[in-house]
């Protein structure tokens, strides 16, 4: 098992504010895949159904939920 950091937050001007922010820790098998993760990640927050645009950077998924200004950190490492 590994354990997966989560961070929801605000966006101003495009970028992560921070004005606010939600903190989740989860943990996940070793071998699961990272769509599998951004399922829990998504779940975890109330995301299950809402689209989100995806970007991944190295050992961080980012995700921009379309119609909102938010951004969702899933810390993978």
């Amino acid at each position: 098992m590994k354990k997966i950091r989560i961070e929801h937050t605000d966006t101003f001007g495009g970028e992560a504010n921070y004005t606010w922010v939600h903190r989740e820790e989860i943990e996940v098998p070793n071998n699961l895949s990272d769509l599998a993760i951004v399922r829990r990640a998504k779940k975890e927050l109330g995301y299950s159904n809402h689209r989100c645009n995806r970007s991944d950077l190295g050992g961080t998924i980012v995700l921009d939920p379309v119609g909102e200004s938010t951004r969702i950190f899933i810390d993978c490492e």
